[in-house]
C-alpha cells in the first residue's frame, strides 16, 4: 500500500469511528475507503469490522457516565447482540464474493437510506410536536382531565421487543453493518425503564448503542480473524484512526450538530452507491 492510499484510508478511518460515537453510519465512509485502496469487499468488510471495533470502544469510554443505571440493560441486549453477530458472519463467509460484489451497492443504497430516513421522521416528529404546542393555548377550558400522552410499555414488554430487535439488527451487523447504530438508536428510543416516566435520552442511547457495537463488531471480528478474512496492516491503520476518530466524537457529541453530520453521510452513501454499482454493473 503506497504512503498516499494509506492517509487516505487512515483519514476516512478517523471520521468514520468519529461518526459512528456521535449516531452511527461510519461505516459508509470507512468500507468504501477500504474498497478503494485495493481490498476485495468481502476482506474489506471483515477487515472494516476489525477496525472499528477499539474505535467503538474508544466511543463507549467517552459516554461511560451515561451508562449509570444502564448496565442490566445493555447486558440484556448484549447476548443477543452477539449471537445475531455470529450468524450474520456465518452467512458472509458462506457469500460468493461475485455476489457480495453484487449485493454491496443496494446495502450502501438502503443505509444511506435509513440514514436519509431517521432526518425525514426526526423533522416530522418536531413539526407534530410543535403543531400541538401551537394549538393549546387556544383551546376551549374544560374540567377533563387530557389523556395521558401515549407510552410504549415499560419494562419487560419493550425490552423483549427489543431483543428481537437487537438480534436482526445484528446479524446485519455481522453482515456488513453499515447504519447498523442508527437503527439502534430508533428501537432504543422505545425503552422505558422501571420507575421512569420517559424513554431513554439521547446521552444514554448512544451509551448503550456504543457498548453494543463493541460487542457485535468484536463477536463477528473473531470469527473473521479466525478463517482469514482480515487483512492485519489496513486492520491497524483503519483501527488507528478509528480509535482517534471515536475519541473526538464522543467528547464532540454533544455539540455536534446531526443534522449537518447526517446530510455529508447521506452525499457520501449516495455517491458511494453509484460508483459500487458502476463497478460492479458498468
Amino acid at each position: 500500500m503506497t504512503l498516499g492510499r494509506a492517509a487516505f484510508l487512515f483519514a476516512a478511518s478517523i471520521l468514520a469511528g468519529a461518526v459512528n460515537s456521535v449516531a452511527g453510519g461510519g461505516t459508509l465512509l470507512s468500507f468504501p475507503a477500504a474498497i478503494a485502496v485495493g481490498l476485495p469487499p468481502i476482506v474489506a468488510n471483515a477487515t472494516n469490522a476489525v477496525a472499528m471495533v477499539p474505535g467503538s470502544l474508544a466511543a463507549a469510554w467517552t459516554y461511560r457516565r451515561s451508562l449509570a443505571g444502564l448496565g442490566r440493560l445493555t447486558t440484556t441486549l448484549a447476548v443477543p447482540g452477539i449471537a445475531g453477530a455470529l450468524v450474520g458472519a456465518l452467512i458472509l463467509r458462506h457469500t460468493p464474493q461475485r455476489l457480495f460484489d453484487g449485493i454491496v451497492p443496494w446495502l450502501v443504497l438502503g443505509a444511506t437510506l435509513i440514514i436519509l430516513t431517521q432526518g425525514l421522521v426526526t423533522r416530522a416528529r418536531k413539526h407534530a410536536a410543535s403543531g400541538t404546542e401551537a394549538a393549546l393555548p387556544s383551546a376551549p377550558p374544560t374540567k377533563t382531565p387530557l389523556p395521558a400522552p401515549l407510552a410504549l410499555p415499560a419494562l419487560p414488554t419493550s425490552l423483549l421487543v427489543t431483543i428481537g430487535l437487537q438480534f436482526v439488527v445484528s446479524v446485519y451487523g455481522g453482515y456488513f453493518g453499515a447504519a447498523m447504530g442508527i437503527v439502534m438508536l430508533a428501537f432504543l428510543g422505545h425503552i422505558t425503564l422501571p420507575g421512569e416516566s420517559a424513554p431513554l435520552g439521547m446521552h444514554q442511547m448512544n451509551a448503550v448503542k456504543n457498548v453494543l457495537a463493541v460487542s457485535i463488531n468484536a463477536a463477528a471480528s473473531i470469527d473473521f480473524i479466525i478463517h482469514g478474512l482480515v487483512r492485519p496492516a489496513p486492520a491497524v491503520l483503519m483501527a488507528a484512526g478509528a480509535i482517534t476518530g471515536g475519541i473526538a466524537g464522543g467528547r464532540l457529541g454533544r455539540r455536534a450538530r446531526p443534522k449537518q453530520v447526517r446530510r455529508l453521510i447521506v452525499a457520501i452513501g449516495f455517491a458511494m452507491t453509484g460508483l459500487l454499482a458502476w463497478r460492479r454493473y458498468g
